[in-house]
């Protein structure tokens, strides 16, 4: 009789091992797709073991053997932007292929929000924009939701053209971030978009990257409780399938619901492994990044300054294309509740600007207080788009609105410096806004504050001997400070440490 477990391998293998003269490709490795210029061109797959393998674009040609697993991998030359060319793989032709710059969108819903907008939580002047959005140079790849125990090497994703069709159910920032580029730099621009709303950084993180620091084991307990809150899931689900059932039969509106994540889309390196590993072996030109909402409860945001780090210093090695321009979204004013600290989360990303080649989109000032989702992700992508111009493209631009560099105490004052003023700092709609000061007690009290030079001095007479300031400590502040080149300031606060409620 022959060995069931035998049989089932053997299945198995005949069905993920190529026939002689099959070539496959992943799957984003398609027509209309566009290739990082000026680096490598990198395409690879899988065949038949020992199956030689030809790979032709606009003239280069280049071969390799696949390995005793199937694997075969291709560098070819870099090449200019340019473009459509095709691109040739033994039987297989990819048609439309443009050659520009690639950028790799990710983070949770303000990121993964669509140009049509979420139930509820419009994007600004909608219609219009999804109505002008054929856009023949950029090109979109949505990478669907996948959490994964282990690192994939496929998404099932194509590109498609960038039309009105497909730009309505792609990311607005990026879309508004990618149309910017294309309009200025004249050249194709790839923009992929793999994000999943409500998330928390350590998903997207590689196990490689958690390790790599002791102090961020705590992610794994984190994920302990959610999985043992998730086991009366089921008993939950009834009781509100009920509560459903019962007012549909009494003529009501459904009940609302608490929302709760998926709990897999919570695991640490989950998404990093279904949504992120697979892209890595492609170029990219850069990241852009918004995400942080979820990780602002008061239990997850002690760790996020150094969580966020670990993130862009992982996702750098795992490209290994060097320290890529990382461009993030600061999140905006939310009121939120007590059990969340967002200005913590805010302090965490400003700090991760010691890191090289990275840069922070401020949205303080164009968020709604009122929805977790604001509608403006125009003014969210051209503010990416200017720190791209400047630290991608190297214009001679201000990227960036005045930025917290050190308070010195003066007598019965404290002087606040700041870097990125422009030519000059500004205070909108009246006197300026939003400032705290502390003395060695720590006890934080509004400020009195007042524009000099470049610089903000800062006093109360109840603080004789100021040794703290905070800008913008709160879910939703009110500030209005600014610089000359209308960029708002970050929040901050000058303490060494982050604190948490």
């Amino acid at each position: 009789m022959r060995n069931p477990v035998a049989t089932a391998c053997a299945l198995f293998l005949a069905a993920i091992t190529p026939a002689a003269g099959e070539v496959r490709l992943p799957n984003f490795l398609s027509s209309h797709m566009v290739v990082q210029r000026a680096r490598p061109i990198h395409i690879w797959g899988w065949s038949a073991p020992g199956e030689q393998v030809a790979v032709e674009l606009h003239g280069a040609t280049r071969s390799a053997t696949a390995d005793q697993l199937g694997n075969w991998s291709v560098y070819l030359p870099p090449e200019p932007a340019g473009g459509p060319y095709q691109l040739k793989i033994n039987q297989i032709t990819l048609d439309d292929i443009l050659v520009g710059d690639v950028w790799f969108a990710s983070g949770q819903s303000n990121m993964e929000m669509p140009l049509k907008g979420f139930p509820g939580a419009p994007v600004k002047d909608s219609a219009d924009e999804i109505a002008r959005a054929d856009q023949p140079r950029i090109r979109l790849l949505v990478i669907p939701k996948k959490p994964s125990d282990f690192p994939l090497r496929n998404a099932a994703a194509v590109w498609t053209p960038c039309t009105p069709e497909t730009a309505a159910n792609f990311s607005a920032a990026a879309y508004f971030f990618g149309r910017e580029l294309a309009a200025r730099e004249h050249v194709p621009i790839g923009l992929i978009d793999s994000t999943w709303g409500g998330t928390v950084a350590e998903a997207w993180v590689s196990l490689e990257g958690i390790s790599s620091d002791a102090s961020l084991m705590p992610v794994f307990a984190t994920r302990a409780a959610m999985m043992q809150s998730q086991a009366d899931a089921a008993v939950v689900l009834a009781k509100e399938h009920r509560e459903d059932e019962a007012a549909r039969a009494a003529g009501q509106p459904a009940p609302q619901h608490a929302w709760r994540p998926d709990p897999r889309s919570w695991a640490p390196a989950a998404l990093f492994n279904g949504m992120v590993a697979p892209l890595t072996p492609f170029a990219i030109k850069g990241i852009i990044w918004y995400q942080g909402e979820s990780n602002s409860r008061l239990t997850f945001a002690p760790l996020y300054a150094k969580l966020f780090t670990a993130l862009i210093g992982d996702w750098r090695s795992q490209w290994r294309e060097g320290d890529f321009p990382f461009l993030f979204v600061q999140i905006a004013n939310f009121k939120s509740n007590p059990t969340e600290a967002w200005a913590a989360i805010r302090e965490a990303q400003r700090r991760a600007l010691s890191l090289s080649n990275t840069a922070m989109a401020v949205t303080i000032d164009i968020g709604n207080p009122d929805n977790v989702h604001p509608a403006d992700k125009q003014t969210v992508g051209a503010r990416l788009a200017l720190a791209a111009r400047a630290l991608a493209y190297g214009e001679n631009i201000e990227y960036s609105g005045p930025s917290f560099r050190q308070a010195t105490p003066e007598g019965n004052a404290i002087r606040v410096w700041f870097d990125h003023t422009a030519t000059g700092l500004v205070a909108r709609g009246g006197d300026l806004t939003g400032f705290e000061i502390a003395g060695s007690d720590g006890h934080f009290v509004t400020a009195t504050a007042r524009i000099d030079n470049d610089t903000v001095l800062l006093s109360n007479p109840d603080v004789p001997a100021p040794k703290q300031v905070r800008y913008g400590w709160a879910n939703a502040p009110v500030v209005n400070l600014y610089n000359s080149a209308g960029l708002p300031a970050s929040p901050f606060t000058s303490e060494d440490r982050i604190p948490v409620p």
